[in-house]
């Protein structure tokens, strides 16, 4: 089958592209530096050049919540525009199935948790990631008109906050487990992080997700959005204990409460996910994370402790 994948060549598409190489599929990688997504003429000419059968649209501007603060009309702007091309050109070119990554920050600031699917228009987004979240919310609006107007067979997943090996580390521009491990491996002294630590999240691990992308394309047909997650939450300052201990990390962990927490609690029900396609994750936090950390010496072996 020919499957494109957009943000082929990032975290999350980069192991998805392996998956579905590995199990026969004719892949197109799409990367930022030949095809602008926000542009309607190179995307026109991206599905004229991959003719896919088969749409996996990953491709985001995205950051933690420094780089949300930073760039918010940007990340509004782009990860709208990029949803909007990909829905129409779909829709040209009469493609099969189209299968859609939303994010966990398009829920509401106070959802109730665990989030479920039902929750998401009950109320704003967190504002540091709001421009994004409603970005990502608006492409699934136009992927359920889409469906009912066209016919177009598109599917909306959320999934809850990734991490695994070839996650981006930036120092300024990672999310919070990468941040925790760069952090830790890269010093033996104090460290400094954002807010007071209370906030929850829960964590997928890249290859759980891939599963469930894969699962969702084969599998499933229907307007709804659906949750990918692990069932299973932690509270920041939980996390970052479980990183020091998993790095030998021995130093000081200092809170810096000036700076913003972000969304209070952060954990989806993935019961849709379960029902409707089959998916359960199986990776551990603490598996992951040893996977993660493995991964992030191998990269900087000058920096693993001696």
């Amino acid at each position: 089958m020919r499957t494109l994948v957009t943000g082929g060549g990032g975290f999350l598409g980069s192991h998805l592209v392996e998956r579905l190489e590995s199990d026969g599929h004719d892949v197109f990688a799409a990367r930022q530096r030949d095809y602008d997504l926000t542009r309607f003429d190179d995307t026109e000419r991206l599905f004229d050049e991959a003719r896919p059968e088969t749409v996996f649209h990953l491709a985001a501007e995205v950051g933690g919540i420094g780089a949300n603060r930073a760039n918010p009309g940007r990340y509004w702007y782009a990860n709208l525009q990029m949803g909007v091309n990909l829905l129409e050109q779909a829709r040209v070119h009469e493609t099969p199935k189209l299968v859609i990554v939303g994010t966990v920050c398009a829920y509401p600031k106070y959802t109730p948790v665990p989030f479920r699917e039902e929750n998401l228009w009950e109320g704003y987004p967190e504002e540091t990631n709001a421009p994004y979240g409603v970005a990502k919310k608006s492409i699934l609006v136009g992927a359920q008109a889409y469906r009912e107007q066209y016919g177009l067979d598109s599917v909306f997943l959320l999934p809850t906050n990734l991490y695994g090996p070839r996650d981006n580390f930036h120092p300024t521009n990672a999310h919070v487990i990468p941040d925790l491990i760069r952090k830790m491996v890269d010093s033996s002294d104090e460290i400094v992080l954002w807010g007071d630590g209370s906030p929850t999240r829960e964590f997928l691990y890249v290859d759980d997700c891939v599963e469930g992308l894969v699962l969702a394309a084969e599998r499933y047909d229907a307007a709804d959005p659906v949750n990918l997650g692990a069932g299973k939450e932690i509270s920041i300052r939980d996390l970052a204990e479980l990183v020091a201990d998993v790095t030998g990390f021995e130093g000081r962990i200092a809170w810096d409460t000036s700076q913003p927490n972000g969304q209070p609690r952060r954990s989806v029900d993935a019961t849709r996910a379960r029902e409707r396609f089959g998916f359960e994750a199986t990776t551990t936090l603490r598996d992951g994370l040893e996977k993660t950390v493995a991964w992030y010496r191998e990269q900087a072996p000058a920096h693993a402790p001696a």
